[in-house]
Order: structure tokens, then C-alpha cells, then sequence
């Protein structure tokens, strides 16, 4: 009996003693985060990479363009107008815009594109809509996704805190002109088209209006 005892014993010190080591699982825990080890540089603690005002690398900014380009030091130059992380905002809300805009020009909805575009530009996304409603054709589209995305370049007029930001769009979707009979004149309802487009969107940093507004078209 005393020999079960001590034999008890060393069994639980042995369980608790893993248990310190592994830890435990409740059955809803997900996987163990994989941990990376790197070799200790002098002796240094590693850290990771901060956004240090006047220096430093901004990821937020070196994610998309070059920190010491024109285009780095224009989005650096916003950043410091509003700190936050709104280059990958702007990026995912460009992304948005681009499939919202499409769709709005294919399906002819002036009222959206007011609200999204700047008046030259918008002039001539209506003088197309309407030319297209003289010949009584009709567009019936949808928008597969954006294939690729690429911000080109950054501009900012500190004089009056205007910032312009070029991105590159390659979007995937279905388009099918049809005339006043409803026969297709151009398009094929099964054909996936890709779509390259070069827009410029811009917007005054700081102020109370969040939205940017399309500037500039391009391919």
C-alpha cells in the first residue's frame, strides 16, 4: 500500500509538471500560435517595427509604395495631417469605389455618380449614359471582382492640403448591350472581360468630408 502511494504520488507530480510545460486544452481553443525563433542580434531585444513621428518606417505607407519616393513622402506628408492607418483604408475603400462606379456607369445610375465623381469628370460619365439612352440600349452587367490593384503615385499641395492618389485597377465582369428589342449587339452574357483602369482619386486632408471623389480616368 505505501509503495501505491508513493507511486501515486509521483504520478501527479508528474501530470501537473506537463501541464506547466504544454498547458492545457478545453476542446474550443484554436491551434497554438506558431512561434518563430531568430537568432538575437548583439544581445539586442528584437522588436517590431514602429511608426516613429520624424523617422522610422511607417508599414502602413511601405505596404504599398516606397517610403523614400515622391509617392512615400506625399502619403507621409497626409499621414501627418491624419495619423491613422488610411492608406490601407484608402486602398480597401478605392477597391469599393472602383466596383461601385462600374457599376453605376453600366447601369446608367446618374444619381450615384453625382455623388462619387468630380464635375468634369462626371459630365462626361453622363454624356456617355445618355447617348447610350438616345439609341435605346441597355446594359446588363455584373461585377466579378478586382484581379489586381496597384497604388501608382501620391501627390499632396500643402498650400491647400489637396491630396490626389493614382491607383491601377484590373476588374473582372460580364457586360451584354442589348437594343430596344432586347438582341444582344455586343457582349456575351458567359464571357468574363477583364478591364483595365487608371483612376485618380483626390480629396482636401483634415477636412470634416471623408469621401474622395474621382479626378481623373485613364487606362
Amino acid at each position: 500500500m505505501t509503495q501505491l502511494i508513493i507511486l501515486a504520488a509521483i504520478a501527479v507530480f508528474l501530470i501537473l509538471r506537463l501541464r506547466s510545460v504544454l498547458g492545457t486544452r478545453t476542446g474550443f481553443e484554436g491551434p497554438p500560435d506558431r512561434v518563430t525563433q531568430t537568432p538575437p542580434t548583439n544581445g539586442a531585444e528584437e522588436r517590431p517595427i514602429e511608426v516613429i513621428e520624424g523617422g522610422g518606417t511607417d508599414q502602413d505607407i511601405a505596404d504599398h509604395v516606397d517610403v523614400e519616393s515622391d509617392s512615400g513622402k506625399a502619403l507621409a506628408a497626409m499621414k501627418r495631417i491624419e495619423p491613422d492607418s488610411f492608406v490601407s483604408d484608402f486602398v480597401s475603400g478605392s477597391r469599393q469605389a472602383y466596383e461601385r462606379i462600374l457599376m453605376a456607369y453600366e447601369s446608367g445610375d446618374l444619381e450615384t455618380l453625382r455623388e462619387v465623381l468630380a464635375p468634369d469628370v462626371y459630365a462626361g460619365f453622363e454624356a456617355a449614359v445618355e447617348q447610350r439612352d438616345e439609341k435605346g440600349l441597355t446594359v446588363d452587367a455584373r461585377f466579378i471582382g478586382v484581379r489586381e490593384m496597384k497604388l501608382k503615385e501620391a501627390r499632396f499641395d500643402d498650400l491647400d492640403n489637396v491630396a490626389d492618389i493614382t491607383v491601377r485597377f484590373v476588374g473582372e465582369l460580364t457586360s451584354v448591350v442589348r437594343d430596344v428589342e432586347g438582341d444582344v449587339v455586343e457582349g456575351d452574357p458567359s464571357e468574363i472581360k477583364r478591364q483595365a483602369d487608371v483612376w485618380t482619386f483626390s480629396r482636401v486632408m483634415g477636412s470634416e468630408n471623408p469621401n474622395w471623389l474621382l479626378v481623373a480616368t485613364g487606362q
